[in-house]
């Protein structure tokens, strides 16, 4: 499904990222993992159109994403729910998932609410007076309201007790089942690579290490670097 090939990037005079390779399949849920400064926000940058690709290739289902608006990617059945989750604070929770769904005219809200009941009760209420975990399931829902077919999430535990964490993450497989392929960064790697099916390690904008998340887990370099077990 997604297909990057080589690619460095960054901003400005800046470089960012070395050659990275990354692939996400149909019905999949990747990790990207890494520490700070890696270049992992980057990435999903560069494949939301939102930084410059520099070299290498960039496809989606066969289609070169280089030199695409932000609007054409989106058209094409990609989602990017941001760090900090960046919805209209001011807004309801349903007029925030409406918007979500305004290019595609997609206005069935039954499918977000069964992943996220709570949003269901939550729908009159504006979203700035949320708790972070709401927050964080109202903007997963809102890209899922896109109808995408690849949704790239970063960050999801940024500020987040791990019960919510894990309340979340948990429905990220039910997700990728449903036809929406993940690409999930995140600084949690324990909870990250209990759910990817593959990961990636990103290290000073290279990937340092790929492979099942199950053998990643039980790697002794990223034992030790990322979850603290020698």
């Amino acid at each position: 499904m997604l297909e990057v090939r080589n690619v460095s990037a960054g901003y400005g005079r800046v470089q960012v990222l070395w050659d990275v390779d990354l692939d996400v399949r149909e019905r999949e849920v990747v990790a990207l993992v890494g520490p700070n400064g890696a270049g992992k926000t980057t990435l999903l940058r560069a494949l939301s159109g939102m930084a410059e690709v520099r070299d290498g290739s960039v496809a989606f289902r066969g289609r070169s994403l280089r030199g695409l608006s932000i609007e054409q990617i989106v058209d094409l059945g990609i989602a990017h729910v941001p760090e900090g989750r960046r919805l209209f604070p001011g807004l309801t929770v349903r007029a925030n998932l409406k918007l979500g769904g305004w290019r595609t005219k997609n206005t069935d809200l039954e499918r977000v609410v069964e992943l996220f009941p709570r949003l269901g009760e939550r729908m009159e209420q504006v979203t700035g007076s949320m708790s972070g975990g709401e927050q964080q399931m109202c903007a997963i829902a809102r890209g899922l309201m896109s109808q995408p077919e690849l949704m790239m999430i970063d960050e999801l535990s940024l500020g987040l007790a791990p019960v919510v964490v894990d309340e979340i993450i948990e429905r990220l497989p039910d997700i990728a089942a449903s036809g929406t392929s993940i690409l999930l960064v995140e600084q949690d790697v324990d909870a990250a690579l209990s759910v990817a099916e593959r990961a990636y390690v990103l290290e000073t904008g290279r990937v340092a290490l790929s492979g099942m998340a199950g053998e990643l887990l039980a790697d002794e370099r990223v034992r030790e670097s990322y979850l603290g077990i020698a």
